[in-house]
């Protein structure tokens, strides 16, 4: 026996997590999405001969791209026990305010840093409130989600800003090779670095940990509020990006713009695993969920199924996902 292993050292080795069996693992949310997906997959194609196009399907990720930007952050916020409300109408605020800075002279390059900008303050602001004033989350972006866009509407009424510049459109329209948007191109980048960052480092064990319990983990010293704080930050931030890409590829501003995304973005989330409790779920999850929800609209909209149709699905579809998470739980445990 080698003496430089003593056996109460190798007895202190504590795994992080049990080993799971063989109906554990495949009773994984991550499992039963994909086998979701594939059934999605395999109906579509049966429908409609178009589905399987490979440039019909890399033309429709530009459908899911920018709210997927959004269902990332979302993820962290609904981890740590909140929820942004207000990231739709934070969208028309960047987008407004990119198209004031257009008419006031700024260049197209610094035009996404404008929008940006503006979707950082705004989730800054909703982070103050929530952590300042001790007001649920729920509440504070409620109410902001109605400010701004009330102030999109105040600024732009019936109107519309249009004729971007070509170094601003870019972003929104450009394709790699000639075949994959960029717009999804950024989302699979920050899927990578929102991954890691949650399942690789010692921020995402504390996003865990305030998210299972947020008084126990107080008093361990994680700076809590602080870290809420952060999280509605990035909200606001990846929000700020949205609008970018959106304006850019649609070519102008609206104050209905991203109109309702806050439905789809937490029924992505939820439907990606994350317990709408907080302290469980993970970014392939969220990610799988993204690519399940995006082949469905876009087969749904290959069948021309109105859009109210789809509306009705969507709701469906929270409410399913709310609920079979609980089930899967039961049978695990039995």
């Amino acid at each position: 026996m080698d003496k430089s292993v003593r056996p109460q050292d190798s007895a202190r080795v504590i795994p992080d997590r049990l080993p799971l069996g063989l109906k554990e693992a495949l009773l994984r949310w991550e499992v039963l999405l994909v086998v979701l997906l594939a059934l999605v997959i395999a109906v579509n194609s049966s429908l409609s001969p178009y589905f399987l196009d490979l440039y019909n399907l890399a033309d429709s990720t530009v459908n899911f791209s920018e709210k997927a930007l959004i269902v990332l952050s979302m993820t962290l916020v609904i981890l740590c026990r909140d929820i942004d409300l207000s990231v739709a109408s934070i969208i028309a605020l960047a987008s407004v305010g990119v198209g004031l800075a257009h008419q006031a002279g700024v260049p197209g390059e610094v035009l996404p840093l404008v929008g940006i900008a503006i979707g950082l303050l705004a989730g800054a602001l909703n982070g103050w409130i929530v952590t300042r004033f001790a007001v649920p989350s729920i509440v504070v972006t409620i109410g902001t989600m109605s400010l701004y866009r009330g102030i999109a509407y105040v600024v732009l009424g019936d109107e519309a800003f249009t004729r971007y510049p070509a170094e601003f459109l870019f972003w929104g329209q450009h394709y790699a090779f000639g075949l994959i948007p960029l717009e999804f191109l950024i989302f699979l980048g920050f899927a990578l670095v929102f991954g890691l960052v949650l399942h690789g480092t010692v921020l995402g064990r504390h996003l865990y940990a305030i998210g299972n319990n947020p008084v126990a983990a107080r008093f361990t010293g994680l700076p809590v509020d602080r870290y809420r704080l952060g999280l509605f930050m990035v909200s606001g931030f990846m929000s700020g990006i949205a609008a970018v890409l959106l304006t850019g590829r649609i070519g102008s501003t609206r104050p209905n713009i991203a109109m309702a995304w806050e439905l789809e973005v937490v029924t992505v989330v939820v439907l990606g695993g994350v317990s709408i409790m907080g302290g469980s779920g993970t970014i392939p999850g969220v990610v799988l969920a993204v690519f399940l929800m995006g082949m469905v609209t876009f087969g749904l909209g290959l069948m021309n199924v109105p859009g109210i149709v789809m509306t009705i699905f969507i709701g469906g579809l929270l409410i399913t996902s709310i609920a079979l998470p609980l089930v899967v739980r039961r049978l695990t445990r039995s």
